[in-house]
């Protein structure tokens, strides 16, 4: 049956697709191509979740080799709930891409930019799915080199610059995770992460496993833009296309943070990570710094992809707060931000594309009275900044009450008060935005303006409604967090 090979085809579809867009020589050709691609692998993310929550663990051999000799794709609750991110994120950026794209990218790279679009999502959804360390971190570099590409396609050469930042940056924390497994492999001579996970105990005293975990987590960090390891994710969220600061900013890190989760929980397992090496110290000192620094560099940008690249960075921040607690309740609000995040953010950053269309800039001194001309796009970048703030009935209130009693039921009151502090901060950074489009006079340029097209409202409002929905009825994605924070604490079904 097909529902057997759903975690196969989940991976198998985007990758088989991507090089047909190359081929296809009409550029709207292409675009259907990958938009038909992208939709299919959100259908196939819903019926694996379906599946998996009805039937526990998903278990793929690839190519009948037995488990752990062979590559096995493993699909658990805490998987599930990445599939559905990058797979929605994916499906409803690519209509949106068309015009925006069109706009920003030379016409003759445009199969080019599908082609790394079908291949980033490969590569990010093959990380969540496979259940072997090795094969993550192929998948890892797949996703890594295609969003190489696609940064480097932006208007200007500081895109350019900002992919080679990357690359770098990139090259590096990849190195240091291939070091890792390469040192776990010596150790106990399997890839697979759950016989891993059976056979470093016996050599969890030794220095080669330490040296191991010190190496995948430095890696890993740098990956997700932990502070202060962050130092190519604002240049690289400001000068890529829209689309693609939409997309990364929505999956890639937040692919980063699963991978983190995989290897502490579920790999090294909690006792060690958290009481041999006093790691979730470590993780809520670097949050807390995140939290508040960036969330203060934020204020001061005047440019609004960089405000919200900054904004990123404090929020990647609560999502390690909540994972380096190292409680079911922790991982859960780490989880439940983990999604709502990438739906703000999505949102925010698809806002700034219809202006970026419109006035071919996001700077805040040129965007002077813009709300007068572009009310929908502006209404859009509020209702996401409220979320971003944590304004009741919003997603991003559900993640920080989670957060705020996680933090709270283990006594540590101060970081309560420090996720208000930054929720204030937010206020003040989102509020200039506000400030500058509604209540200052528009300029001729303005004047000149119309509101962005139905082809990039309406993927930028179904985000919006999405955030609003979740803010209000936030059940499932609390239950599909929980049932996953239970699976990598221990405490659900493995």
């Amino acid at each position: 049956m097909l529902s057997a090979h759903l975690p196969a085809l989940q991976v198998v579809v985007p990758l088989v697709s991507a090089p047909v867009c190359l081929l296809l020589r009409n550029p709207r050709h292409a675009w259907a191509f990958a938009l038909a691609v992208s939709w299919v692998t959100l259908a196939v993310a819903i019926n694996l979740a379906v599946q998996v929550h009805a039937s526990g663990t998903a278990s793929y051999a690839l190519g009948a080799w037995a488990v752990p000799w062979g590559i096995e794709y493993r699909v658990d609750m805490a998987s599930v709930l990445m599939i559905l991110i990058i797979t929605t994120i994916g499906a409803i950026v690519m209509p949106y891409s068309w015009r925006s794209i069109g706009h920003e990218i030379d016409k003759k790279h445009l199969q080019l930019f599908y082609t790394c679009y079908l291949l980033f999502l490969t590569g990010l959804l093959g990380i969540v799915v496979t259940g072997d360390a090795f094969n993550l971190f192929v998948f890892l570099e797949i996703s890594s080199l295609s969003s190489y590409v696609l940064i480097s396609l932006g208007s200007g050469r500081r895109a350019l610059t900002a992919a080679l930042q990357y690359l770098v940056m990139g090259t590096i924390g990849a190195t240091f995770i291939l070091i890792g497994i390469g040192l776990l492999y010596m150790m106990t001579g399997t890839l697979n992460m759950a016989d891993l996970s059976q056979r470093l105990p016996v050599n969890a005293d030794s220095r080669t496993i330490r040296v191991a975990f010190a190496f995948v987590t430095v890696g890993v960090s740098i990956k997700l833009a932990l502070f202060p390891l962050h130092l190519w994710l604002p240049n690289a969220y400001t000068y890529a296309p829209s689309v693609v600061s939409a997309f990364i900013a929505a999956t890639a890190t937040k692919t980063g943070i699963y991978i983190l989760l995989r290897f502490f929980f579920t790999v090294f397992g909690i006792s060690f990570s958290f009481e041999a090496m006093h790691v979730g110290e470590i993780l809520m000192l670097l949050a807390s710094a995140a939290i508040l620094i960036t969330s203060l560099v934020a204020v001061f940008q005047d440019n609004v992809k960089r405000m919200l690249a900054y904004s990123s960075i404090g929020h990647i921040g609560y999502i390690i707060l909540g994972i380096g607690l190292a409680t079911t309740a922790g991982v859960t609000a780490g989880m439940v931000h983990l999604f709502n995040h990438a739906i703000i953010k999505g949102s925010l950053f698809l806002a700034m594309g219809c202006i970026f269309l419109r006035l071919g800039s996001v700077e805040l001194s040129d965007m002077h009275g813009i709300a007068r001309q572009m009310p929908w796009t502006m209404a859009a970048f509020v209702t996401g900044g409220l979320s971003l703030i944590g304004i009741p009935l919003t997603a991003g209130f559900i993640s920080k009450w989670y957060l705020v009693n996680a933090v709270l039921n283990v006594g540590y009151w101060p970081l309560a008060v420090l996720i208000l502090v930054s929720s204030l901060l937010g206020l003040i950074y989102i509020w200039r935005v506000v400030e500058t489009a509604y209540f200052q006079m528009p300029g001729y340029k303005i004047r000149k303006l119309s509101e962005a097209p139905a082809a990039l409202l309406v993927p930028t409002w179904l985000l919006i409604g999405t955030n609003l929905y979740f803010g209000v009825n936030a059940g499932l994605v609390t239950g599909i967090a929980g049932q996953g924070a239970a699976v990598l604490i221990g405490q659900g079904v493995p």
